[in-house]
C-alpha cells in the first residue's frame, strides 16, 4: 500500500508518495495554483495516474499540510467576518494590551484587526469570572444585531462574550437564535475555540478562525472532492499547527489550529532527522518560494508554544495578532526564493511580498519583471538553468541578469553580479536576525545545536547562516526539498482541548482538579474517534501555572494518575522544578495557582526510517564544474558540480562546491566540507572563512 503525503506552499506543492512495505519514497514539486490550491494536487496526481504510474486504489492514508489560512490572514483575503460581543466591549480587538512593543517608537504600527469596529455588533448580558449570570441575556438586542448581520453579507460571524469560557450558555443561545435565522453562516464560538481567560487574545483567536473557516471549509470540500474523483477513498488527515493530524472535520470546526500548518510539518522532519543524526539539540531552517521559517528542537522535542502570533512587526513580539493555540515554535519572515527585492532609502531591501506562483521570479518566464532571490542566485552561478526541479522547468539566465539590473544594479551603480550579490547578502542578513532570535534571544546557545536545512532554497543558504551564527554543522536531508511533505509522514495523530479554570493549589481541590481533568479527557478522546488513524490515544495532562498575585505563567507537564492529596503536591513540585528551570529561584511557601487545564490525546504513528531510501530516477549526472560567486575568493571561480545521488558513503567534499538534487542546490563555502552519513543525509562540517 501507498501514503500520500502534500504540502501546498506559495509556491511550490511538493508531493511524496511512500511504499509503506519499503519505505521508498517517490517525490515531485509542480507549481502551486493560487486561485485553486487543491487543482496543483489533483493535476499532479491525474498525470501519474495517467501514465499509470500511479493506482489509486493502492493509496490507503492521505497527509496535507497547508498555507491557505496563513496566507488568507497575512493578505487580509479571508471571508467577510462580523462579531458579536458583551456590551460595552466592543473595541476589544482595537485596545489590545495596551502595551507597546517598540517603546520608542512615536508612530508605532499597531496589528490591523481582521474586523472592522463597524462589523463589531453588541448585545446585552453580563457573566461573572466565576460563571454566574449578573444579567441576562436579553434577546431582542441579538435580534438586533443579527439582523444587522444578515443585512451585511456577512460570511462569518464569531461571538466572544465576557466570561464565557466559565459559562458558555449565552454564547450557546446566540448561536441557536443566528440558525434559526441564517441556517448556513458559519459560527464561531469563542467557548468552543478557545475557552480561556484575557479577552483580547481570545477575541482574536476565534475571530481569526471565524476569518478563515469558510475558506478552510471551502476548500477542504473541494481536496476531498477531487481525490474522490481521482478513485481514492483513503482517509484525509490534515496538519495542525501543533504538530499533530486531525480529520478534515476537525480542521473545519477549529480552522485556526492550522494556521501553522506546513511549517510544522517540517519542524517534525527535522526532529527525526537530527534523531537519525544524534541529535537532540536542533535549529531548523525552512526556505521555500515564498518565506523562511525558523524553529528549534530542544532534547529531541519540537519546542511548543501556547500562544503565538500572526503578521508581526519586525519580529517584535506583541506586535501582530494573537492566537490562543498551542503550536511549533516558529518565526516566519518573507525571505523566500521568490521575495522581490527593491531599492530602499538608497539600500537593497527583500520581502516580505513575493512573486509567488504566478507570475514567479522572473526567470521563470512567466512574465515577472522585478528580481528575486530566485534571481540572483541564478546570476550567481548557484543554481544550474537546466537543472531547475529536476530539469522540469528551465530558468531564463538572461531574463534574471535583466531584472536584477533593472532593480537593484542600475539604480545603485552595480554590476549585475554586485547587485545579485546584494540581494542574496541582504536576504542573508535577514534569516540571520531571525535566527538570533530563534537562538541567542530564547536562550539557546546556536554552537552547541547543528541545524537542519531544507525548502528548495533552504540548503542553498544554509552554510552563510551556520558561518554566521557559529553554527557547527549543518544536516541537509535527502529530498530536502521536499521536508515538510515528509514530516507529514511521521506525524502522530493528535487533538487538544483546554479550558481556564482559576484555582489555588491545596490538597483539598483535588476533586475539583480530578473533575476538570476528566471533562478535557473526555472531550479530546471523543475527538479521537473522528480521526483517520488507528490505535489507543495516550493522554498527556499539563496546566499553566504561577504563584499567586503573579501577572504570568509557565507551561508545567503533569504527570497521569489517579487525582487525590498526593497529586496536588506532585504538581506543586513540578511547577517549582519548572520554575526553577525557568528563573533560576523558587519560593516554596509562596502559594501557587493554576489559570489554564490543558490535555492532549495522542495516537503515535508508526515510524520508518525514509530518507536513506530516497532515490533519483533517471542515470546519474557526470560531476562538471560551473563559475559561482564566492567573494571570498575574489567573485566568480570555477568550482565542482556534483550529483548529490552519487556520493558515496565516506567521501569527503571539499568547498567550493555545488552539490545539485533534484529539488534544491547545496551550496558548501570554501573551507567547508560536506559527506553522506550512514543515515544518508548530507552532513557539512562549518570552517572558517578563506
Amino acid at each position: 500500500m501507498l501514503q500520500l503525503a502534500f504540502d501546498i506552499g506559495g509556491t511550490f506543492t511538493d508531493l511524496v508518495l511512500m511504499d509503506t512495505a519499503t519505505g521508498d519514497l517517490d517525490i515531485w514539486k509542480v507549481p502551486t495554483t493560487p486561485k485553486a490550491p487543491d487543482q496543483a494536487v489533483a493535476t499532479a496526481l491525474a498525470e501519474r495516474i495517467a501514465a499509470k504510474e500511479l493506482a489509486p486504489q493502492k493509496i490507503s492514508a492521505v497527509m496535507h499540510a497547508t498555507t491557505v489560512a496563513t496566507n488568507a490572514i497575512l493578505e487580509r483575503k479571508g471571508s467577510r467576518t462580523a462579531l458579536i460581543t458583551t456590551e460595552g466591549f466592543r473595541d476589544v480587538l482595537l485596545i489590545g494590551r495596551q502595551k507597546r512593543y517598540d517603546t520608542y517608537t512615536l508612530h508605532i504600527v499597531k496589528p490591523k484587526p481582521l474586523v472592522e469596529r463597524a462589523d463589531v455588533f453588541e448585545v446585552a448580558e453580563r457573566t461573572a469570572f466565576d460563571g454566574s449570570i449578573l444579567r441576562p441575556l436579553d434577546e431582542a438586542s441579538v435580534k438586533t444585531a443579527i439582523e444587522a448581520v444578515k443585512k451585511g453579507g456577512y460570511e462569518s460571524v464569531a461571538v466572544v462574550l465576557l466570561h464565557a469560557y466559565a459559562n458558555p450558555a449565552h454564547e450557546q443561545r446566540i448561536k441557536a437564535l443566528i440558525r434559526a435565522t441564517l441556517p448556513d453562516m458559519q459560527i464561531s464560538l469563542s467557548s468552543f475555540i478557545s475557552p480561556k481567560y484575557r479577552e483580547y487574545e481570545r477575541t482574536s483567536t476565534t475571530v481569526a478562525n471565524a476569518y478563515v473557516k469558510p475558506l478552510v471549509h471551502s476548500y477542504l470540500g473541494a481536496l476531498d472532492t477531487a481525490l474522490k474523483k481521482l478513485g481514492t477513498n483513503a482517509g484525509l488527515s490534515i496538519m495542525q499547527s501543533n504538530g499533530g493530524l486531525v480529520s478534515p472535520a476537525l480542521a473545519r470546526s477549529y480552522a485556526v489550529r492550522i494556521v501553522e500548518s506546513g511549517p510544522a510539518a517540517g519542524v517534525l522532519m527535522c526532529s527525526e532527522v537530527g534523531r537519525e543524526e544524534g541529535y537532540e539539540d536542533v535549529l531548523t531552517f525552512d526556505m521555500g518560494g515564498t518565506t523562511a521559517k525558523l524553529g528549534a528542537i530542544d532534547g529531541g522535542k519540537a519546542a511548543i508554544t501556547p500562544t503565538f502570533e500572526v503578521d508581526t512587526v519586525n519580529y517584535a513580539r506583541g506586535s501582530g495578532l494573537p492566537l490562543n493555540i498551542t503550536a511549533i515554535e516558529l518565526l516566519e519572515i518573507g525571505a523566500g526564493g521568490g521575495s522581490l527585492a527593491r531599492v530602499e532609502a538608497g539600500l537593497v531591501a527583500i520581502g516580505p511580498q513575493s512573486a509567488g506562483a504566478v507570475p514567479g521570479p522572473a526567470c521563470y518566464g512567466r512574465g515577472g519583471t522585478q528580481a528575486t532571490i530566485t534571481d540572483a542566485n541564478l546570476v550567481l552561478g548557484y543554481l544550474d538553468p537546466d537543472y531547475f526541479n529536476g530539469g522540469a522547468m528551465g530558468l531564463d539566465l538572461d531574463a534574471a541578469k535583466k531584472a536584477v539590473d533593472s532593480t537593484i544594479g542600475q539604480q545603485l551603480g552595480l554590476t549585475v553580479d554586485e547587485a545579485a550579490w546584494g540581494i542574496h547578502s541582504v536576504a542573508n542578513a535577514n534569516m540571520e536576525r531571525a535566527m538570533r532570535i530563534v537562538s541567542l534571544e530564547r536562550g539557546r546557545d546556536p554552537r552547541k545545536y547543528a541545524m537542519v536545512a531544507f525548502g528548495g532554497a533552504g540548503p542553498l543558504h544554509a552554510s552563510r547562516l551556520a558561518r554566521a551564527l557559529h553554527i557547527p554543522r549543518v544536516i541537509v536531508p535527502r529530498a530536502a526539498g521536499v521536508g515538510s511533505a515528509i514530516g507529514l509522514l511521521v506525524a502522530d495523530h493528535k487533538v487538544d482541548a483546554m479550558v481556564t479554570r482559576i484555582l489555588r493549589l491545596a490538597a483539598e481541590a483535588a476533586p475539583t482538579v480530578a473533575a476538570i481533568f476528566s471533562e478535557l479527557e473526555t472531550r479530546a478522546k471523543d475527538q479521537t474517534a473522528s480521526l483517520n488513524s488507528k490505535g489507543d490515544a495516550s493522554i498527556k495532562r499539563s496546566a499553566w501555572m504561577r504563584h499567586v498575585g503573579q501577572g504570568y505563567e509557565i507551561r508545567v507537564d503533569l504527570p497521569d494518575g489517579q487525582i487525590d492529596a498526593a497529586y496536588i503536591a506532585a504538581m506543586q513540585e513540578a511547577f517549582l522544578a519548572a520554575y526553577q528551570r525557568e528563573y533560576g529561584y523558587t519560593d516554596p511557601d509562596a502559594a501557587i495557582e493554576v489559570t489554564d487545564w490543558y490535555v492532549a490525546a495522542t495516537i503515535t504513528a508508526s515510524r520508518r526510517k525514509i530518507a536513506a531510501r530516497v532515490e533519483s530516477s533517471g542515470a546519474r549526472r557526470p560531476a562538471k564544474e560551473r563559475a559561482a560567486y564566492f567573494p571570498e575568493l575574489g567573485g566568480k571561480v570555477s568550482c565542482q558540480v556534483i550529483d548529490r545521488y552519487a556520493i558515496k558513503s565516506g567521501e569527503v567534499i571539499t568547498g567550493p562546491a555545488l552539490i545539485e538534487e533534484r529539488e534544491a542546490t547545496t551550496v558548501v563555502l570554501p573551507g567547508d566540507t560536506a559527506s553522506v552519513s550512514a543515515a544518508g543525509h548530507l552532513v557539512i562540517e562549518i570552517g572558517r572563512p578563506q
